[in-house]
């Protein structure tokens, strides 16, 4: 049984654990489940993809309550079929199916996993940018893997609900050393429905096409959403659209913030990636390296966050190693 330790990180070393496990079969033990967090140990979300990665490879779970910095995670064979699981606050959906998501690379059947929990929750991605950046760039290399959204929820109320799909997938290698020509900029804005009044996502979406435009960009899309949802909220994303790869910025709108401060901000961040090397932003990078390490391949990142670094520690724990090269042109991440 592996040893880990879970105080070097947060959540996603318990998420990045879990989809090792199961495709490997190795079985781990973490000590110091975020130790180092102002809530130490499993919160709710952790404790429920702990419970949704349990039930879809009939794992063997001990220390799977909230509150508890010890986790023992023995896998099964992962299966398709349905999973249902309830996170009980608004923590984040997407990031319960990141834990998730690898497991297409080996199931036999398809898979439909639906989550309730927050869908638009601050220090995580938004659904947009699940739907619009980050699944259609890993459908290029081959996996089988959409959303489907039946209910919107902002934090702090959640309440909302959506469905992984997977489907059995051979993933190829990523090839994302370079990003290539740019060839368009597209706008996501959501809004609750509470916020229609104020104009609040077709401001966002105005603001962030007169600045990306501005800058020199095209606009070749703008989708301005309202949902109903049991809190107010906003999100937006903008989404690049590059020769070989796709980049994507968000912000989440908090109560007092003007919706042109949020469009501002994820520009901003769209515009500073833009100016600089990498085929993929680094967060994005962070997101994508299990991947890496499972299919092989190479990506080129701006700079390497600290997640990256916890996370390359990780998978090279379970027998995936991921080389790093530094250069003017960026980083370079890379499994033979």
């Amino acid at each position: 049984m592996l040893e880990l330790d879970g105080s070097t990180g947060g959540g996603q070393l318990v998420r990045t654990a879990l989809s090792l496990s199961a495709l490997s079969g190795k079985p781990f033990r973490m000590e110091g489940v975020r130790a180092n967090r102002p809530k130490p140990g499993l919160r709710p979300q952790h404790r429920t993809a702990v419970r949704a990665v349990a039930q879809a490879c009939d794992a063997t779970v001990e220390g799977d309550d909230v509150g508890s910095e010890t986790l023992t995670f023995e896998p099964g064979t992962p299966t398709g079929g349905t999973v249902s699981v309830d996170i009980g606050t608004a923590g984040s959906v997407t990031l319960l199916f990141d834990a998730l998501l690898p497991l297409a690379t080996v199931l036999d059947e398809p898979l439909a996993v639906t989550a309730r929990g927050g869908t638009e929750v601050k220090w995580s991605p938004p659904m947009a940018f699940y739907r619009r950046v980050k699944l259609p760039l890993l459908r290029r290399a081959g996996l089988a893997a959409a959303v489907d959204v039946a209910r919107t929820g902002f934090y702090p109320a959640g309440g909302g609900e959506a469905t992984l799909l997977l489907a059995p997938s051979s993933p190829s290698p990523l090839s994302l050393a370079e990003r290539g020509e740019a060839s368009g900029v597209r706008v996501y804005s959501t809004a609750s429905t509470d916020l229609m009044d104020a104009e609040v996502a077709e401001r966002q979406a105005t603001t962030a096409r007169e600045r990306v435009e501005a800058a020199g960009h095209d606009v070749t899309g703008s989708q301005m959403t309202y949902v109903d949802t049991r809190s107010p909220g906003t999100s937006l994303v903008v989404r690049a659209d590059y020769e070989h790869s796709v980049a994507g910025f968000d912000e989440y709108g908090e109560r007092g913030t003007p919706a042109e401060t949020v469009a501002a901000d994820a520009v901003e961040s769209f515009l500073g990636f833009h100016a600089g090397p990498g085929a993929v932003d680094e967060h994005l990078a962070d997101q994508l390296l299990v991947f890496l390490g499972l299919a092989g391949g190479e990506m080129t990142v701006p700079a390497v966050t600290d997640h990256v670094e916890t996370n390359r520690d990780l998978l090279a724990a379970f027998g995936y190693d991921v080389s790093l090269e530094r250069s003017p042109g960026g980083v370079r991440l890379v499994r033979e």
